[in-house]
């Protein structure tokens, strides 16, 4: 702090001597003052540097995250592509296995004596469109089959709308008794028993082949 004096020469008077001591008073508040300046200026610069060290530290760990979520969203991706191959690999099995053989003894073995298998009718007409994924049939009987991925009882009820109008749409089976069947890979024991009730054989995925989860004594409903 600075020091004041009063001037040399004869005794100041009290006003003098109030003037001084304001002076000296004011001089120690300027000096006191400056002293907080800079231990703000100082406090700033350090805040600073802890702001910067700190926005350092975010920058880093949000790319740390988003690295990590980058690895992440990657890794799904592969398990989901290889989940998929699997699926796909398992599903086209399926069809193949239907096509190809099992249908046949399948509904044989329950009394409906088809002989030969036909895949993907289809038909447009008046704007609308019909898809049968699976015909099985014989000279009298026809067993329309539809493929599902996961048996739904929404799909059920679409499927017997189909049911309902197949000779309308291909009239080269008005001629035979028209059955209905579901085949799928995965669905509730509550689904199955609604298009049992339909009348619907349900065939199954097992492993590489398939079977028909029917009751033993279940009656097919003729959709001619």
């Amino acid at each position: 702090m600075t020091e004041s004096h009063l001037p040399e020469g004869p005794h100041p008077s009290a006003v003098e001597q109030r003037v001084w001591a304001m002076m000296e008073r004011h001089s120690a508040e300027m000096e006191d003052l400056r002293e907080r300046q800079k231990e703000t200026a100082q406090q700033l610069k350090e805040t600073a540097r802890e702001w910067k060290e700190t926005a350092r530290q975010l920058k880093e760990a949000a790319l740390e995250t988003d690295r990590l979520l980058t690895k992440q969203a990657k890794d799904a991706d592969r398990r989901f592509r290889q989940a998929d191959g699997k699926f796909d690999s398992r599903w086209g099995q399926f069809m193949e296995s239907l096509v190809e053989g099992d249908l046949v003894p399948l509904l044989q073995a329950r009394g409906i004596e088809v002989d030969t298998t036909s895949g993907r009718y289809k038909k447009k007409r008046n704007g609308e469109h019909m898809e049968i994924d699976i015909v099985a049939l014989n000279g009298g009987e026809a067993v329309v089959v539809e493929v599902k991925t996961k048996l739904r009882a929404g799909a059920v009820t679409r499927f017997v709308e189909k049911l309902q109008v197949f000779q309308d749409w291909f009239p080269d089976h008005r001629h035979r008794t028209i059955y209905g069947a579901m085949a799928y890979l995965e669905g509730s024991e509550d689904v199955a028993r609604y298009a049992e009730r339909q009348g619907l054989f349900l065939i199954r995925a097992t492993g590489n082949s398939a079977s028909i989860v029917n009751a033993p004594d279940f009656k097919p409903r003729d959709y001619s």
